[in-house]
């Protein structure tokens, strides 16, 4: 599909479209409705997108890359599809890009639908602004003048004759695609290795939520975060605290985001919580997770719980069985959970390969004293890795900021407070990450609603950036620092070399 990239708009829908013989084009263009004798297949989702910036932006007509993969064109991204590129990514000169941009979408059809030279397929585009042409084969099928208007063509004949050419067994075999990647994990007493190399995981907490969407899958939402984790230049990111849709992980796998991937174990906090009936539960949710996630390389730790009462007596055999479990269903990733307990009293920890500890010092402890935080937060992993000798994550740390509030000197709500806070924990962790601390994540990537309480100002306000995804002054601190370890580190992602990053 090629949308000219003025609006920057494409599709309020777009779908393939089965009819029978007896249902004309030329009669009007009816809303896409199934029935028994009509079949749909939405092509909404994930697109490759190109704009071209030649200086006459029409180099993809004059070297046809509509004859080609869009990828063997130069460097493409993805794009949802029914959405606005204007503000999904983060680079400033696609914002008001006027001049013709490129979508594709490779499309496997029902082999139903090619066995009967009489049945109709029609491609329909919801709406696409504002001057539009579509290939399908390499054969210009469509053109289309004015937007918010839907458009269709017939393109029975194109696929029949390609697809049939193509693979006649394609109607008695089953087939399916699983993309692969491979590489190893391995922990050691001070470090994580992937791949053999040492990783230091800098980047985030996430959640599922949305202004209006809530944890509903937002594909425009998704790309837009996954540009903003490339901007901060993060290599990581964990699952708190549940799974994520599958699209997700996908998306991780494509662009080397690395996971730390969680079960719905939070608020095991209660005596009774550790009993045989929550725990036969318990690894029955670690049975699906693993069985659903163990082919996504990005996958590389599995997390059993968040914060749970972990000094509680019984926390120790539910651990260990939970763990070896875990291990037992997948010996190829380490296993960890999130704690918040007493180093010396936690029941679990002697199982994990990875502690993974949270600590809000100068916020939910000696609020308001940053001065503090240096001591604490030295103390709290000198403790940690003294005891069990193990790598050690800063799995949560933060404070709460109200976007476009500030302070000097830096009060608590503030920009100016949270980044106080941040630096902190960083000239911290540039002492320990040379000696057993192996990742920095923090919470949270974007503010997220909660219930109503004392301490939530309309949800928590912890996240780097607002529920609408805006920056506040703390993103920016981040993205500085986890660029310069993403250059010391020497592994930047494929993705850094496009345009627009850092």
């Amino acid at each position: 599909m090629v949308p000219p990239g003025k609006a920057g708009l494409l599709g309020l829908l777009c779908l393939l479209a089965v009819f029978d013989s007896g249902c004309l084009l030329d009669n009007g263009m009816l809303f896409p409705r199934e029935s028994s004798s009509r079949e749909l297949k939405e092509l909404n989702g994930l697109w490759s997108f190109r704009a071209d910036r030649s200086p006459n932006r029409k180099q993809g007509f004059e070297r046809a890359w509509y004859k080609q993969r869009l990828a063997e064109t130069g460097p493409v991204i993805e794009m949802p599809v029914p959405a606005s590129y204007n503000d999904i990514t983060q680079d400033a000169t696609l914002r008001n890009f006027i001049g013709w941009v490129w979508y594709e979408r490779e499309v496997v059809l029902p082999a139903r639908w090619l066995a009967d030279e009489t049945t109709r397929v029609v491609l329909r585009v919801g709406s696409a602004h504002y001057y539009a042409m579509g290939w399908v084969n390499g054969v210009k099928v469509l053109e289309h003048n004015g937007g918010h208007l839907p458009f269709e063509a017939e393109i029975s004949r194109i696929i029949q004759v390609r697809l049939m050419a193509a693979d006649e067994r394609a109607t008695h075999e089953d087939v399916y695609t699983l993309p692969v990647g491979i590489r190893t994990v391995k922990v050691t007493s001070t470090q994580f290795l992937i791949n053999n190399k040492p990783f230091y995981f800098h980047g985030v907490n996430k959640h599922e939520d949305s202004d209006i969407r809530g944890k509903g899958l937002d594909w425009p939402l998704v790309v837009k975060d996954f540009n903003l984790l490339k901007w901060l230049g993060a290599n990581s990111f964990r699952t708190s605290h549940y799974p994520y849709a599958e699209e997700i992980l996908q998306m991780c796998d494509r662009h080397g985001i690395v996971v730390i991937d969680e079960c719905p174990g939070v608020g095991i906090k209660d005596i009774r919580s550790f009993g045989n009936n929550s725990l036969g539960h318990h690894l029955d949710v670690m049975d699906e997770l693993v069985r659903r996630d163990k082919n996504h390389p990005s996958v590389v730790m599995w997390s059993v719980a968040n914060e749970p009462a972990a000094e509680m007596p019984p926390a120790e055999f539910y651990f260990k069985i939970l763990i070896r479990h875990t291990k037992g269903l997948d010996p190829t990733r380490p296993v960890t959970y999130i704690t918040a307990s007493n180093f010396a009293r936690d029941k679990g920890a002697p199982y994990v390969d990875v502690l993974c500890v949270n600590s809000y010092f100068s916020w939910y402890h000696d609020p308001g004293h940053t001065e503090v935080i240096p001591i604490q937060l030295n103390t709290q992993f000198e403790n940690w890795y003294g005891k069990y000798q193990k790598p050690i994550i800063q799995s949560e740390y933060g404070a709460d900021a109200v976007s476009g509030l500030h302070s000097d000197p830096p009060m608590m709500f503030t920009e100016e407070y949270q980044k106080v806070v941040l630096q902190n924990y960083h000239d911290v962790f540039d002492q320990k990450r040379k000696q057993y601390v192996v990742g920095e994540l923090i919470w949270n990537f974007a503010d997220f609603m909660t219930a109503q309480g004392l301490i939530r100002v309309v949800g928590n306000k912890k996240g780097i950036f607002t529920r609408q995804r805006q920056p506040k002054a703390a993103a920016f601190l981040l993205k500085d620092r986890y660029w310069r370890l993403a250059n010391e580190t020497g592994t930047l992602a494929p993705w850094t070399k496009y345009q627009g990053w850092p």
